[in-house]
């Protein structure tokens, strides 16, 4: 069974600060970087497979992604120049890789253990796949995103041409990678990407504050890998752990164009709950589906209209089931922070009185509600 310390080390990542010795105009936040980063990814994958006619591998590109975050956050005291120096040497880098094993693998053996023989494999050989690159180019097309932010603010610190020269030699390791230059040479997609970043800058519970602070995009892949990992509990089909966890990772796009509405004003009049996604699905047909290639719709719809449905290929309740517990969990820490507020107490009692006695997929929700006091 899942347990408490798991989510909890997933969710360090909230409080991880990108870019800490720089100006910053916002906060950027690991937890969103790394979805950010799958976000791309997908796009990504999807430019291979429509426009290469290559078969990718969506759980390898999934799990890598995982297994990067959680590497980011045991190594979150080492600046990214640091760990490119430590690379150079084969010896330091696997004991490097060892170490972060030793003290993540005593929380993913929850996940089981293939997928901790999967993650030691990753951090141990040095196998460069092609899912291996799209996540890595993901990964640096987000850190230029967040550069560029990070530029307009220091124009006169040498540390920042510094990086700019740094990013030019990177991006160079990418000219070969089709994928990534068909999406970063299609104006529609790169504007796609954009509108799902534009979700980092969207807080959730908005009205109220908290610590940490969580956007509605770090939601969005907690709930995406929340529900990753409940479907390999519940030994799912490939099929369904793919489709569970990318719609876990888009469910609140159309957010973007209504921003977070919170359950109290949704149930507050009759029919208002319906009418938001009704207009939800409108504004997604005028401004997010003409930017995506037709042969992508289908996928998008199922993991942002009905998303919470069980259809062949997706389970929805247990997304949803996901989608509670990473609200539960949100409140819960800004409870134990220090953060006294009513509507969090409410909603913290009101989840757990939901799924008390709830089981989907043979996963008994009370049990995992209950480790947390």
């Amino acid at each position: 069974m899942i347990k408490k310390p798991l989510l909890l080390k997933i969710y360090e990542s909230a409080s991880m600060q990108r870019w800490n010795d720089q100006i910053r105009t916002i906060e950027l936040i690991e937890l969103d970087k790394q979805a950010q980063k799958m976000i791309v990814a997908y796009i990504m994958g999807k430019c291979a497979e429509s426009m290469e006619n290559r078969n990718v591998n969506w759980i390898e590109i999934i799990e890598i992604g995982l297994f990067e975050m959680f590497k980011r956050i045991t190594l979150t005291d080492l600046k990214p120049p640091l760990v490119d120096r430590i690379r150079k040497d084969r010896e330091r880098y696997r004991e490097l890789n060892w170490w972060v094993f030793e003290r993540i693998s005593p929380f993913t053996k929850e996940i089981g253990r293939d997928f901790n023989s999967r993650f030691k494999k990753y951090l141990t050989e040095e196998e460069e796949t092609f899912e291996k690159r799209i996540v890595s180019g993901a990964h640096f097309y987000v850190t230029e995103w967040e550069f560029d932010i990070i530029k307009s603010a220091n124009p006169r610190v040498y540390l920042v041409e510094e990086i700019a020269e740094s990013n030019l030699r990177e991006r160079k390791k990418y000219s070969d990678l089709k994928c990534m230059e068909a999406f970063s040479g299609e104006k529609k997609l790169v504007e796609f990407a954009d509108i799902c970043g534009q979700l980092r800058f969207q807080q959730r519970w908005s009205h109220l504050y908290r610590i940490p602070k969580t956007s509605v995009l770090g939601h969005m892949l907690i709930v995406a890998i929340l529900s990753l990992i409940f479907s390999y509990e519940a030994r799912l089909e490939e099929e369904n752990c793919i489709n569970n966890y990318f719609t876990g990772l888009f469910h609140d796009l159309p957010e973007v164009l209504t921003r977070d509405i919170i359950n109290p004003v949704k149930k507050s009049i009759r029919g208002l709950d319906e009418l938001i996604k009704d207009y939800e699905i409108e504004e997604m047909e005028k401004k997010i589906y003409k930017l995506l290639p037709e042969t992508w719709h289908k996928d998008i719809r199922m993991f942002t209209e009905n998303e919470f449905l069980d259809i062949v290929g997706r389970n929805g309740t247990l997304v949803k089931g996901a989608d509670d517990l990473a609200a539960f969990i949100e409140a819960y820490l800004a409870l134990k922070n220090g953060i006294k507020n009513e509507n969090l107490i409410y909603a913290k009692k009101k989840l757990k009185k939901k799924y008390k006695s709830k089981v989907i997929e043979g996963i008994n929700f009370g049990k995992i509600y209950a480790d947390f006091t």
